[in-house]
């Protein structure tokens, strides 16, 4: 994957306004400057090849669903410029925080909500990405009625249980599980794709 000089800029940019503000509103637990990186902005660029394979190019609405701090929702944003990326969180400090990023950051395909998921009510999306929100079945049963019929569900996990995608919902089918490489995070990283069983 290949940033310009202006997408680098704005994702370090975006580094150092969570880290502004996490001193104040504890939006993560790490701290570190070689850790935001690793942890945050290079773990949420992991994904986006797949996402461009399953896009192919169109532009398509996002949901970052528990967005937290604006992760994966930001990133994604600055990298896939074509996609329409819309951040949802219950938490108001957190929504608050991504305001202030969208505005400082100039991002105009960004959209952020305050609202439980199970409760908001939006036009569908095409892709639904979540990173540490829930269980798989629990993220399907949360979020299904803001998925479009030919959507796809893009959840980020560590290790990859076989338990939790055998609790998903016999409506829903696994597409792919990718094996993500993370520049300078040891940890085990995977991306599971998930989308509705066609009848």
């Amino acid at each position: 994957m290949a940033l310009t000089d202006a997408q680098a800029e704005k994702l370090a940019a975006y580094a150092a306004l969570l880290a502004k503000w996490n001193a104040v509103y504890n939006l993560t637990a790490i701290e570190t400057t070689a850790d935001v990186l690793s942890h945050h902005l290079l773990d949420s660029l992991a994904i986006v090849p797949a996402l461009l394979r399953l896009t192919k190019g169109r532009d398509v609405r996002v949901l970052d669903v528990g967005s937290g701090g604006g992760l994966p929702g930001i990133p994604l944003a600055i990298a896939l410029t074509g996609a329409r990326v819309t951040l949802l969180d219950s938490v108001r400090k957190k929504t608050a925080f991504l305001r202030q990023v969208q505005i400082a950051l100039a991002l105009p395909n960004v959209e952020i909500v305050h609202a439980r998921v199970e409760r908001w009510r939006a036009a569908s999306f095409d892709i639904i990405v979540s990173r540490a929100f829930a269980a798989l079945a629990d993220m399907v049963r949360l979020t299904q009625h803001l998925l479009a019929p030919a959507g796809t569900w893009a959840a980020m996990k560590g290790a990859l249980r076989d338990e939790e995608v055998a609790a998903l919902p016999a409506s829903v089918e696994t597409i792919g599980a990718v094996k993500l490489r993370v520049p300078l995070l040891a940890a085990e990283r995977h991306l599971v794709l998930l989308r509705p069983r066609l009848p």
